[in-house]
Parts: structure tokens; C-alpha cells; sequence
């Protein structure tokens, strides 16, 4: 089991960057893939990037790529997601996600934060 818990979301205006944590408990976060979603008002959640188990390799969904890094620290339990160039269409509620898979889908990971709100005006 794995619980998840992000910080860092506030209002910010266009233009401008954040950076979202995402602690995790337990000795097997170095095990799992992790992951960032958001969901906005009225839209399904959806993809924004992943890292895996090492840090080697990530992968950004292209609304967000050149503009958001995501990064981990095993050794704190903690998944980032730098935030830059913000944009009104930013806007979401924002998930870490914990999964054995690597993978881009909801379905490919198994343990989710509450979520943290973004809030980008323009």
C-alpha cells in the first residue's frame, strides 16, 4: 500500500511557474513508476508526465512538454512536477500517481494522492 500526498498548487498568473510535491509513505516508492495527471472542470483526467523507477527516463503529454520537468528523490519518498510558462489552460486539479506499469493511462496506475489545485489567471 502506498498513500500519496501532494502540495505546492496555488493561484498563480500566466506566465508564471510552481512546483508540485508529492510525498509518498512506505520503504517501496524506488519500486514504482510515477506519474502526474490533472482533471479540469467538466473534462476527464488526463496524462501529464511520467518518470520511472530510477529517474532515467520521462515522458510528457505535449500539451506540456518544454514547459513542465518532472523529477523524483527516492531518497525523500518525493515526486516533483516543475511548473513553467504557465497558462489559463493549466488550470486543473493535479494527481500523483503511483503504478508498476510504465504507462501513459489512469488505468496503469494503482494508488492516487487528493489532488492539489492549479489555478492559472490570465
Amino acid at each position: 500500500q502506498v498513500q500519496l500526498v501532494e502540495s505546492g498548487g496555488g493561484l498563480v498568473q500566466a506566465g508564471g511557474s510552481l512546483r508540485l510535491s508529492c510525498a509518498a509513505s512506505g520503504r517501496t516508492f524506488s519500486t514504482y513508476t510515477m506519474g502526474w495527471f490533472r482533471q479540469a472542470p467538466g473534462k476527464e483526467r488526463e496524462f501529464v508526465a511520467r518518470i520511472t523507477r530510477s529517474g532515467g527516463s520521462t515522458y510528457y503529454a505535449d500539451s506540456v512538454k518544454g514547459r513542465f520537468t518532472i523529477s523524483r528523490d527516492n531518497a525523500k519518498n518525493t515526486v516533483y512536477l516543475q511548473m513553467n510558462s504557465l497558462k489559463p489552460e493549466d488550470t486543473a486539479v493535479y494527481y500523483c500517481a503511483a503504478g508498476r506499469l510504465i504507462g501513459s493511462l489512469k488505468s496503469d496506475y494503482d494508488y492516487w494522492g487528493q489532488g492539489t489545485q492549479v489555478t492559472v489567471s490570465s
